[in-house]
């Protein structure tokens, strides 16, 4: 027999190369996806992606990660390999799907990132996609009857709206007037980024075809609301409960989309030429009351930042999934932040431009990683979001243009030659 043999594994950096995503649309019969694929929206955000990143070959891409939360008709049939396939990549690069809900496109980053770490992928292309116009949230679910018979959970759990609600009632002093107060503000950051070419860029136009209308090309998000202010706001009808405080104005929407990001070893990415945009500092998952799945992002967030050693007042940058404005006051009110502090979500966030559940959290790198270029002052960043059924999820995030990643960088790169000479 030969003799054992033991394998040295050092845990490799991982990069963020560069993400795309669709313009978002309105679920529903008048919104510009409808009569659009779900998987067709993937696949452009693909081929964006090879496009504008020449030097990175079709046959170096390891793996397609793409999230939906309802894996059937044209979301379902593993939606990583057929969209892999329909954009023209070799029948070599393997593909699969995930399902975290909101948080699946930032799980398909996380889980692909960490096989780059193990050393089994160098580049691979994550995102997610939601056509909640095509599959309405719940369609076709069968929850376990054990979840009420048995008191698993509390019936408010299954309902989004409800579950905001019930945070309200938590936290008394997030009231509806600072709820509104911060949607308003969102819709404002998201036109001012809008009107500085802030978002364009990130955005993937896509073509669409409605009988009796013609061709149509999309370039701009269908949800934003511009001008939108508090006395707008105001009058808006509570659904989720009589005289609550969650209205249509102060929540994400109903959306259709889909995004996509190339992420890479920092070897590979060096090897090929490709762009540096932030390196993957630590994550993590968290678990919560069902019935108050808005608190998610808190504990997440505390792991991650116990995970990286380091503490909230390190991050300069806050990317913060706006699926409820309830939900991201309690994490800022929990960490001592203000509601209109300028870390917070500076092109604003899902109230205004929507929240196409699985394919969210590449939007939120997107962003992150657009305001790093355009501040080097800030070192770290996160990307944080409440995920349906009680969980939140966390991932933070370097600076590559700060003044002390380049020194970083150096020493990671001595102490790799020093151990390869070593060996």
């Amino acid at each position: 027999m030969s003799p054992a043999r033991s394998a040295q594994r050092n845990v490799r950096d991982v990069v963020f190369v560069d993400g795309v995503r669709t313009p978002f649309g309105k679920a529903g019969e008048k919104g510009i996806y409808a009569g659009t694929r779900a998987d067709d929206l993937v696949v452009k955000c693909i081929r964006e992606l090879m496009r504008r990143n020449p030097s990175l070959p079709a046959d170096r891409v390891d793996e397609v990660a793409i999230a939906a939360t309802t894996q059937t008709g044209d979301q379902g049939l593993t939606i990583g390999r057929t969209a892999a396939l329909l954009a023209g990549l070799p029948r070599t690069v393997p593909g699969f799907a995930i399902d975290r809900m909101c948080a699946g496109a930032m799980t398909a980053v996380t889980t692909t990132a960490s096989g780059i770490g193990f050393g089994a992928y160098d580049v691979v292309i994550a995102g997610g996609v939601e056509h909640m116009g095509n599959h309405p949230m719940g369609a076709g679910a069968d929850p376990n009857p054990r979840f009420m018979s048995e008191r698993l959970v509390d019936p408010a759990a299954l309902n989004m709206g409800n579950t905001a609600e019930n945070l309200h009632d938590r936290f008394p002093a997030i009231t509806k007037e600072r709820t509104d107060a911060y949607a308003a503000g969102s819709q404002a950051k998201l036109a001012a980024a809008y009107s500085n070419g802030q978002i364009q860029h990130d955005l993937v136009p896509v073509a669409t075809m409605k009988p009796g209308q013609g061709w149509a090309l999309h370039t701009t998000d269908e949800p934003p609301r511009p001008g939108t202010t508090v006395e707008d706001l105001a009058g808006l009808r509570t659904p989720f409960r009589a005289h609550g405080r969650v209205t249509a104005g102060n929540a994400a929407g109903l959306n259709d989309g889909a995004t996509a990001a190339v992420l890479a070893s920092a070897e590979a990415a060096q090897e090929l030429g490709l762009p540096v945009k932030m390196r993957l500092v630590s994550y993590a998952f968290a678990g919560v009351e069902p019935e108050v799945m808005g608190i998610g992002p808190v504990p997440a967030t505390e792991k991650a930042l116990r995970n990286a050693g380091l503490g909230i007042e390190d991050i300069g940058l806050f990317e913060i999934n706006e699926a409820f404005a309830v939900q991201v006051l309690s994490f800022l009110d929990h960490f001592g932040i203000a509601d209109d502090d300028p870390r917070v979500n500076r092109y604003g966030g899902a109230i205004a431009v929507g929240h196409p559940l699985a394919s969210s959290g590449v939007r939120l790198m997107n962003q992150l990683a657009r305001q790093f270029e355009e501040d080097p002052s800030v070192r770290y960043g996160i990307t944080t979001m409440c995920i349906g059924l009680g969980m939140g999820a966390t991932v933070i995030w370097e600076n590559p243009h700060h003044a002390d990643y380049e020194s970083l960088a150096t020493d990671q790169a001595t102490t790799a030659a020093t151990e390869g000479a070593a060996a």
